[in-house]
């Protein structure tokens, strides 16, 4: 019985993997946007896909992100400049990529573009501390992807957002965690809404990169920033050594990160250009063997690991 089950599972794995190899044709004629091409994800995105020859349109924060850009790529690649958080800004760039594709449609829109700071425990936080984040990580997706799906859907094309294993997993406080979950809510009515169009959403969940999102010294800041502006009576409740650990908690996550971004970039390639693309790809062992397992585990198992290797609050019973 167990030779059959095997047979079938290695069966079932052979197919997938003969799926998954299938590519779209003519990948030269295809446009692809892709957000916050500055650093990161988006900027080694843009320059693969550039390489594999289809036309890339860049959309990064700054002048100099995206004169750095195009000084690295080749001539196909074009760069606008784009606040995601500005709805003029947003109109501004579909005007733009409506003169660039043409009749014939985005082939690919990649929500990318994210933050992770002011990051803190929930209760040394405002609403504006909560905002700063959803509003580019989550709203700016809305946005973006609501300004640009026509286009996509003449294109019969793709979409792929950008989540995270936070996005299954909440960690820590703050609006990263909320706007990645966010992102999977709307991503999955989206591809349920679309695909009757043709349209194939995909959501990219890596694990912890070494990217601006991770890093340390910003994310410290803004824990003690958070504390510097928490009330007396918030400040007695944690005390100063929950402060010290987790800043030093957040400070070995520099060590935890991968440095090898293509193990993300090659799941976004792999949603924009095969012919039947995954709806979620786990990027890192991290996401793969952590995260997502623990995903699935019973809540009160979930806490009880988080909490075991937490800081105490000064208070805690």
């Amino acid at each position: 019985m167990w030779l059959y089950f095997a047979a079938l599972v290695g069966l079932y794995y052979l197919l997938r993997w003969y799926r998954e190899r299938q590519v779209v044709s003519h990948l030269r004629d295809k446009y692809v946007f892709i957000t916050g091409c500055d650093s990161g994800f988006g900027n080694l995105l843009a320059k693969q896909l550039d390489l594999r020859g289809l036309r890339v349109l860049a959309a990064c924060l700054t002048e100099k992100g995206a004169e750095l850009l195009k000084n690295q790529t080749s001539d196909r690649l074009e760069t606008v400049i784009l606040d995601v958080t500005n709805t003029e800004s947003i109109a501004v760039a579909t005007q733009w990529v409506k003169e660039h594709v043409g009749d014939r449609g985005l082939w690919g829109l990649v929500n990318n573009a994210g933050v992770s700071v002011p990051t803190a425990p929930n209760e040394w936080l405002t609403k504006q501390d909560f905002m700063k984040i959803l509003n580019v990580n989550l709203l700016g997706v809305i946005e973006v992807t609501l300004s640009l799906l026509p286009l996509v859907r003449k294109a019969r094309g793709r979409v792929v957002n950008v989540a995270s294993v936070l996005g299954r997993v909440s960690l820590y406080g703050g609006g990263y965690c909320i706007s990645k979950y966010g992102v999977e809510a709307f991503s999955d009515s989206l591809r349920r809404e679309i695909s009757h169009f043709g349209v194939k959403v995909a959501i990219i969940e890596p694990g912890y990169f070494k990217t601006p999102v991770t890093d340390t010294e910003a994310i410290s800041r803004s824990f003690q920033e958070g504390w510097d502006r928490a009330s007396p009576e918030v400040k007695e409740a944690y005390g100063e050594k929950f402060l010290a650990s987790s800043i030093k908690i957040i400070g070995l996550m520099k060590k935890q990160c991968t440095q090898n971004l293509s193990l993300v970039t090659d799941c976004m390639e792999h949603a924009l250009t095969a012919c039947h693309p995954r709806t979620r790809y786990s990027a890192g062992w991290d996401a793969k063997f952590i995260y997502l397992p623990m995903s699935y585990m019973p809540t009160f198992l979930v806490d009880a690991v988080l909490s075991w290797g937490s800081p105490r609050p000064a208070k805690a019973l």
